[in-house]
């Protein structure tokens, strides 16, 4: 299992992801007008104005909080410490790299989402690269296989990664066994996720606001601290990512080290272009009701997730006087060890606590990935989804007992499989991400609320489902909300 495991990411990371994801990412920013940094301010107008559900969706802030949930964890703590240790502090400089083009990725991908969606038996708003890929590239087979890997990663895998933080950052704070954990963390989710969608989406709409301003409010108070140390630390970070001092001992491979682990990393963080989030942001109803808007909310949650919060736990931990990648110390371990060289055993405990929200919240978030895409692959299978959950709650526990390499590993494998299919399906469709987007755009530019109708679009109406992007829609919602 290891070698076939080793084998794939070799392949896959070495020599299609390490310079794809770039290039896509440069590819949307480049085709799209630098729309992530023209446009920023909308992310944030976007959001603002929008915080309804109805009997078909969840809200556009729920949609961003859910997949938050499932971006702002252990890749932010622990997976920030790797990135550190494998490949120096020139890591985290790729790390942002990857974030501010993945920003075009994630809008591209989630508008996509958006533009493809259906409504399930119950009326609710479903979609994601599975049914684009069915719907926009006309390939069925595709989508099956994108469904497939995409259960597998975020229904079965990544559950194990979250919940082996969980069980390493409570034993290093509490003495906590791991099974306890474990068996605490399966109730604890179970009772979340048998309540379907809705549930994970308010769970997620209370807990990540709550968690991610904590963080970064302690995360400052150890920057205004450190303040004079700050600007330092920063041109270290860009310095050892072109090679421009010497690498840092115990990391080898210099400029190539730092690439691989920050996009690596990076990418398992923030999931631009893993085809992850569009899940979510298809679940939600739009506002204003045009596919583009949704595309924007969740370009802002990588910005969130990457420039934010894991650059917020890299200065804590290259501020803390203890990083030493010859010490073999990673990982969580590292993470709560600098936050202990800061404010003493408050910062282990503090640290624990954080990656105990996190990683709960991406357990759940993920799994309504899952969930999704399982629904797209049911075929009138009702206990499928009692299957997926059964699953799912039994790699947790699993998860709880493994060493951190075995999990991570296995996560980047999967992750790689997905991302590799997924970035080839949005570049197929990138015109249609265009023509989305100048459509917005011009609305925006005549001063009106944009306004979505696939009948004054016949270049876009194949495989759209008209009666969700019909003016009349459009314009009943506006009345509503």
């Amino acid at each position: 299992m290891n070698i076939v495991v080793d084998y794939t990411n070799a392949i896959l990371w070495n020599y299609v992801l390490l310079y794809g994801l770039l290039a896509v990412g440069v590819f949307f920013t480049i085709r799209l007008g630098f729309i992530q940094f023209r446009y920023f301010g909308q992310c944030f107008s976007v959001l603002l104005k929008s915080r309804h559900e109805d009997r078909n969706g969840i809200s556009p802030f729920q949609a961003l909080c859910t997949s938050l949930a499932s971006r702002v964890g252990t890749g932010n703590i622990a997976g920030v410490a790797v990135a550190l240790t494998l490949g120096g502090p020139g890591a985290i400089f790729w790390m942002w790299m990857v974030a501010l083009v993945g920003m075009a990725t994630a809008y591209a991908e989630s508008a996509l989402a958006q533009l493809y969606k259906v409504e399930d038996d119950e009326g609710q708003f479903r979609g994601g690269p599975a049914f684009y890929m069915a719907a926009g590239l006309k390939s069925p087979l595709l989508g099956h296989i994108f469904a497939i890997a995409l259960i597998f990663a975020f229904g079965v895998v990544f559950s194990a990664v979250q919940s082996n933080s969980i069980a390493d950052a409570m034993y290093s704070a509490f003495d906590m066994p791991e099974v306890v954990t474990g068996v605490v963390l399966v109730v604890a989710a179970g009772l979340v996720i048998f309540g379907g969608l809705r549930k994970i989406a308010h769970f997620a709409e209370v807990v990540v606001p709550f968690m991610a301003i904590a963080y970064v409010v302690i995360a400052f108070g150890i920057l205004a601290v450190n303040f004079e140390q700050v600007p330092g630390v920063l041109w270290s970070i860009v310095a050892h990512a072109f090679g421009l001092e010497e690498a840092v001992g115990g990391v080898t491979g210099g400029v190539m080290a730092a690439l691989l682990n920050g996009v690596r990393r990076g990418l398992y963080s923030n999931e631009a272009g893993m085809g992850s989030a569009p899940n979510v942001a298809a679940s939600a109803v739009p506002d204003p009701h045009h596919p583009a808007s949704q595309g924007f909310v969740q370009a802002l949650g990588v910005f969130i997730d990457t420039i934010v919060i894991c650059t917020a736990t890299a200065l804590i931990i290259l501020l803390s006087g203890i990083y030493d990648p010859t010490t073999g110390v990673t990982g969580i371990s590292l993470t709560q060890s600098a936050a202990e060289a800061h404010v003493g055993d408050f910062g282990v405990y503090f640290i624990a606590v954080a990656i105990l929200f996190f990683a709960f919240t991406s357990i759940v978030a993920n799994y309504s990935y899952a969930e999704n895409a399982m629904i797209y692959l049911e075929h009138g299978w009702k206990g499928g989804l009692t299957v997926l959950r059964i699953l799912s709650l039994a790699m947790v526990f699993w998860g709880s007992l493994q060493t951190v390499d075995t999990v991570f590993n296995a996560a980047d494998a999967a992750m790689a499989v997905m991302a590799t299919i997924n970035l080839i399906a949005i570049v197929l469709l990138a015109p249609k991400v265009s023509l989305i987007t100048k459509d917005y755009i011009k609305q925006l530019k005549e001063g009106k609320e944009p306004l979505f109708d696939v009948a004054e679009h016949p270049e876009l109406s194949e495989g759209v489902d008209a009666t969700i992007w019909s003016k009349e829609r459009g314009e009943e919602a506006q009345k509503r909300y």
